[in-house]
Protein backbone atom coordinates (compact mmCIF):
# COMPACT_ATOMS: atom_id res chain seq x y z
CA UNK A 1 0.00 0.00 0.00
CA UNK A 2 1.28 3.72 -1.10
CA UNK A 3 2.47 5.43 1.80
CA UNK A 4 0.97 8.85 2.64
CA UNK A 5 2.40 12.11 2.69
CA UNK A 6 1.82 15.06 5.20
CA UNK A 7 2.63 18.36 5.07
CA UNK A 8 2.30 20.20 8.24
CA UNK A 9 3.16 23.85 8.63
CA UNK A 10 3.20 26.67 10.73
CA UNK A 11 1.63 30.21 9.31
CA UNK A 12 1.09 33.19 10.17
CA UNK A 13 -1.81 34.94 8.71
CA UNK A 14 -0.48 36.44 5.47
CA UNK A 15 1.13 33.30 4.76
CA UNK A 16 4.95 33.48 5.82
CA UNK A 17 6.06 29.75 7.90
CA UNK A 18 9.86 31.13 7.53
CA UNK A 19 12.10 30.66 10.91
CA UNK A 20 9.01 29.62 13.47
CA UNK A 21 11.13 28.03 15.59
CA UNK A 22 14.33 30.76 16.97
CA UNK A 23 15.75 33.92 15.76
CA UNK A 24 19.05 32.14 14.19
CA UNK A 25 16.95 29.58 12.64
CA UNK A 26 16.72 30.73 8.87
CA UNK A 27 17.52 34.82 8.51
CA UNK A 28 17.57 34.46 4.88
CA UNK A 29 16.13 37.75 3.18
CA UNK A 30 16.54 40.02 6.24
CA UNK A 31 14.03 37.63 7.93
CA UNK A 32 14.20 38.70 11.63
CA UNK A 33 11.48 37.53 13.06
CA UNK A 34 12.72 34.12 13.90
CA UNK A 35 10.93 31.98 16.62
CA UNK A 36 7.35 33.93 15.96
CA UNK A 37 5.95 31.03 16.97
CA UNK A 38 7.61 30.60 20.32
CA UNK A 39 6.49 34.28 20.84
CA UNK A 40 3.46 33.68 20.77
CA UNK A 41 3.14 29.79 21.77
CA UNK A 42 0.03 28.40 21.62
CA UNK A 43 -0.86 24.98 23.98
CA UNK A 44 -4.02 24.29 21.79
CA UNK A 45 -1.56 22.76 19.04
CA UNK A 46 0.11 20.74 21.28
CA UNK A 47 -2.39 17.83 20.28
CA UNK A 48 -2.33 18.37 17.00
CA UNK A 49 1.72 17.91 17.22
CA UNK A 50 1.00 15.01 19.45
CA UNK A 51 -1.14 13.09 16.84
CA UNK A 52 1.28 14.05 14.22
CA UNK A 53 4.34 12.58 15.75
CA UNK A 54 3.03 9.32 17.45
CA UNK A 55 3.97 6.23 15.86
CA UNK A 56 6.16 5.59 13.41
CA UNK A 57 7.25 8.07 10.79
CA UNK A 58 9.60 9.32 7.82
CA UNK A 59 10.47 12.97 7.23
CA UNK A 60 11.05 14.33 4.02
CA UNK A 61 12.93 17.73 4.39
CA UNK A 62 14.18 20.14 1.86
CA UNK A 63 17.80 20.75 2.54
CA UNK A 64 18.40 23.80 4.34
CA UNK A 65 15.56 22.43 6.49
CA UNK A 66 17.69 19.24 7.24
CA UNK A 67 20.59 21.07 8.30
CA UNK A 68 18.65 22.94 10.63
CA UNK A 69 17.34 19.84 12.42
CA UNK A 70 20.60 17.76 12.26
CA UNK A 71 22.66 20.90 13.75
CA UNK A 72 19.57 20.97 16.52
CA UNK A 73 17.67 17.66 17.16
CA UNK A 74 20.74 14.82 17.69
CA UNK A 75 21.64 17.31 20.81
CA UNK A 76 18.45 17.92 22.37
CA UNK A 77 18.27 17.58 25.83
CA UNK A 78 15.21 18.52 28.56
CA UNK A 79 12.09 17.78 27.28
CA UNK A 80 12.76 18.12 23.94
CA UNK A 81 15.30 15.39 24.14
CA UNK A 82 12.70 12.17 23.08
CA UNK A 83 11.60 14.09 20.16
CA UNK A 84 15.74 14.19 19.24
CA UNK A 85 16.04 10.61 19.64
CA UNK A 86 12.67 10.39 17.83
CA UNK A 87 14.22 12.24 14.31
CA UNK A 88 17.51 10.52 15.22
CA UNK A 89 15.29 7.12 14.48
CA UNK A 90 13.34 8.41 11.28
CA UNK A 91 14.43 8.10 8.40
CA UNK A 92 15.21 11.09 6.50
CA UNK A 93 14.79 11.63 3.02
CA UNK A 94 16.33 14.93 1.92
CA UNK A 95 14.99 16.64 -1.83
CA UNK A 96 18.53 17.82 -2.95
CA UNK A 97 20.01 18.80 -6.20
CA UNK A 98 23.88 19.35 -4.25
CA UNK A 99 25.95 17.20 -2.95
CA UNK A 100 26.38 18.50 1.00
CA UNK A 101 27.24 15.23 3.26
CA UNK A 102 24.33 14.23 5.13
CA UNK A 103 25.72 13.12 7.87
CA UNK A 104 22.75 12.61 10.37
CA UNK A 105 22.12 9.27 10.89
CA UNK A 106 18.95 7.39 8.53
CA UNK A 107 19.28 10.28 6.29
CA UNK A 108 19.27 9.31 2.39
CA UNK A 109 19.46 11.79 -0.15
CA UNK A 110 16.81 12.68 -2.99
CA UNK A 111 17.99 13.57 -6.45
CA UNK A 112 14.08 14.92 -7.79
CA UNK A 113 10.82 14.72 -7.57
CA UNK A 114 10.36 10.94 -8.90
CA UNK A 115 12.20 10.09 -6.31
CA UNK A 116 9.70 10.95 -3.79
CA UNK A 117 7.22 9.16 -6.04
CA UNK A 118 9.05 5.90 -6.17
CA UNK A 119 9.30 6.05 -1.98
CA UNK A 120 5.93 6.39 -1.68
CA UNK A 121 5.09 3.67 -3.55
CA UNK A 122 7.41 1.31 -1.12
CA UNK A 123 6.22 0.24 1.92
CA UNK A 124 7.05 1.70 5.08
CA UNK A 125 6.21 4.33 7.28
CA UNK A 126 3.88 7.30 6.25
CA UNK A 127 5.78 10.46 5.65
CA UNK A 128 6.05 13.95 7.38
CA UNK A 129 7.01 17.18 5.66
CA UNK A 130 8.50 19.83 8.40
CA UNK A 131 9.68 22.99 7.22
CA UNK A 132 11.25 22.90 3.84
CA UNK A 133 8.95 25.51 1.64
CA UNK A 134 10.82 25.76 -1.32
CA UNK A 135 9.54 22.27 -1.92
CA UNK A 136 5.45 22.31 -1.79
CA UNK A 137 5.10 23.64 -5.16
CA UNK A 138 6.94 20.44 -6.94
CA UNK A 139 5.33 18.16 -4.83
CA UNK A 140 1.60 19.74 -5.02
CA UNK A 141 1.99 19.73 -8.81
CA UNK A 142 2.96 15.95 -9.03
CA UNK A 143 0.05 15.68 -6.51
CA UNK A 144 2.11 13.91 -4.06
CA UNK A 145 0.97 15.60 -0.88
CA UNK A 146 -1.81 13.70 0.36
CA UNK A 147 -2.57 15.48 3.69
CA UNK A 148 -2.17 19.36 4.24
CA UNK A 149 -2.17 20.68 8.26
CA UNK A 150 -1.90 24.44 8.11
CA UNK A 151 -1.78 25.52 11.60
CA UNK A 152 -2.11 29.62 11.21
CA UNK A 153 -1.68 32.16 13.97
CA UNK A 154 -3.19 35.78 14.09
CA UNK A 155 0.06 37.53 13.58
CA UNK A 156 1.05 39.08 10.38
CA UNK A 157 4.96 39.03 9.64
CA UNK A 158 4.83 41.45 6.36
CA UNK A 159 7.39 39.28 4.60
CA UNK A 160 9.17 36.05 4.56
CA UNK A 161 9.41 32.89 2.63
CA UNK A 162 6.18 31.68 2.35
CA UNK A 163 4.32 27.66 2.18
CA UNK A 164 2.41 28.65 -1.82
CA UNK A 165 5.23 30.15 -3.58
CA UNK A 166 6.11 30.46 -7.15
CA UNK A 167 5.12 27.05 -9.08
CA UNK A 168 2.72 26.11 -6.87
CA UNK A 169 -0.41 25.03 -9.43
CA UNK A 170 -4.30 25.73 -9.58
CA UNK A 171 -6.03 23.24 -7.69
CA UNK A 172 -8.76 22.84 -5.23
CA UNK A 173 -8.54 21.92 -1.56
CA UNK A 174 -11.07 20.19 0.76
CA UNK A 175 -10.96 20.73 4.34
CA UNK A 176 -11.41 17.36 6.00
CA UNK A 177 -11.10 18.70 9.57
CA UNK A 178 -10.65 22.73 11.18
CA UNK A 179 -11.21 24.09 14.88
CA UNK A 180 -9.47 27.67 16.53
CA UNK A 181 -7.51 27.43 19.57
CA UNK A 182 -8.15 29.39 22.19
CA UNK A 183 -5.63 31.61 21.56
CA UNK A 184 -7.41 32.11 17.58
CA UNK A 185 -4.76 29.62 15.77
CA UNK A 186 -6.54 28.21 12.67
CA UNK A 187 -5.72 24.49 12.71
CA UNK A 188 -6.99 23.54 9.31
CA UNK A 189 -6.67 20.08 7.44
CA UNK A 190 -6.72 19.87 3.82
CA UNK A 191 -6.87 16.59 1.08
CA UNK A 192 -6.40 17.45 -2.49
CA UNK A 193 -9.62 18.63 -3.86
CA UNK A 194 -9.12 18.22 -7.98
CA UNK A 195 -8.79 20.56 -10.38
CA UNK A 196 -10.41 24.40 -10.21
CA UNK A 197 -14.08 24.18 -11.75
CA UNK A 198 -15.00 25.63 -14.74
CA UNK A 199 -18.02 28.68 -14.55
CA UNK A 200 -21.47 27.72 -14.81
CA UNK A 201 -21.62 30.38 -17.05
CA UNK A 202 -18.94 31.31 -19.14
CA UNK A 203 -20.23 33.75 -21.55
CA UNK A 204 -18.08 37.22 -20.98
CA UNK A 205 -19.83 39.40 -19.31
CA UNK A 206 -21.63 42.00 -20.94
CA UNK A 207 -20.93 45.71 -21.19
CA UNK A 208 -23.11 47.21 -19.22
CA UNK A 209 -21.63 51.35 -19.62
CA UNK A 210 -19.35 53.27 -21.88
CA UNK A 211 -17.66 53.54 -18.67
CA UNK A 212 -16.68 49.79 -18.86
CA UNK A 213 -15.85 49.91 -22.08
CA UNK A 214 -12.88 52.67 -21.43
CA UNK A 215 -12.21 50.51 -18.14
CA UNK A 216 -11.22 47.70 -20.57
CA UNK A 217 -9.68 49.79 -23.26
CA UNK A 218 -7.29 51.07 -20.22
CA UNK A 219 -6.53 47.52 -19.35
CA UNK A 220 -6.02 46.02 -22.95
CA UNK A 221 -3.41 49.34 -23.68
CA UNK A 222 -1.87 48.56 -20.17
CA UNK A 223 -2.37 51.53 -17.90
CA UNK A 224 -5.60 50.66 -15.45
Amino acid sequence: MPRKITGAAFLSLDGVMQAPGGPTEDPTGGFDEGGWVFKLWDEGVEDTLGSLFSGDYDLLLGRRTYDIFAAYWPYAEGEEKPMGEAFDRANKHVLTRSNHPLEWQNSHRLAKVEDIAAIKDEDGADIIIQGSSTIYPALLAAGLIDTLITMTYPVLLGSGKRLFGEGTPISRLEMTDCRVTGKGTVIATYQPGGPLPPCADESPIPVTSERELARRARMEAGNW
